[in-house]
């Protein structure tokens, strides 16, 4: 049997790795198998990219090398990780997929979405997750709570206005694929945001109950 593909997305300091765990953990207390990998990387050739992609060099990519960039690690990471996952069984939960490449290329660099959906058809053929949990947040709290975890990365460098853009893509794509997407608040402390996406897994994937 085919497993489930469950991603996560949100813009930076939306919690997106802490949830992923606590989503893994529900999994694995019912036995499920599970996959957990990440976007840009996710497989070998796949993380050199991601390298590439949120280093801060001197010369940035252009916006379409990096888009570019983004779909060659992708088409890795699905070869090499998630279509062999899903066809031996197993759930795949992925932090970030093709969804941000919409809301940070799409969405804050301005690029085509009609270019990103040809290469997203010509990278996945068909392939679409089952289940998305975007984490929603304010721009300015997802960056202060960023700022306390580290030196930036590239995308985290990038202008407020940059930022705001993207969430308003991602707050686009739950309004129009309400059968795909959850909008979760990720606002408050972690416990809070945990037990909201417990009742929105479990509301979408009762067997988890």
């Amino acid at each position: 049997m085919k497993g489930k593909f469950i991603t996560v997305e949100g813009i930076e300091g939306t919690g997106k790795s802490t949830n992923i765990a606590v989503l893994e953990a529900m999994l694995r207390e019912k036995d499920i198998d599970c996959l957990r990998t990440r976007e840009p990387g996710g497989s070998v050739i796949a993380e050199r990219i991601r390298g590439l992609l949120l280093r801060n060099e001197e010369e940035k990519p252009a916006d379409l090398t990096e888009l570019l960039l983004i779909f060659a690690a992708r088409a890795e990471h699905l070869a090499k990780r998630i279509k062999p996952a899903l066809a031996g069984g197993r759930w795949v939960l992925c932090d970030r997929f093709t969804d941000a490449t919409f809301a940070y290329q799409g969405g804050g660099r301005g690029l085509s979405e009609k270019s990103i959906a040809t290469l997203q058809t010509l990278v996945q053929g068909e392939l679409r997750p089952d289940l998305t949990l975007i984490f929603d947040l304010d721009p300015e709290i997802g960056l202060d709570r960023v700022s306390r975890r580290g030196a930036p990365d590239r995308f985290e460098r990038e202008a407020i206005a940059f930022h705001q853009r993207v969430r308003q893509h991602y707050r686009d794509i739950a309004r129009r694929e309400p059968e795909r997407c959850v909008l979760i608040d990720a606002a408050g402390s972690p416990d809070e945001v945990g037990r909201r996406l417990r009742g929105a897994v479990i509301h979408r994937l009762p067997d988890l109950q």
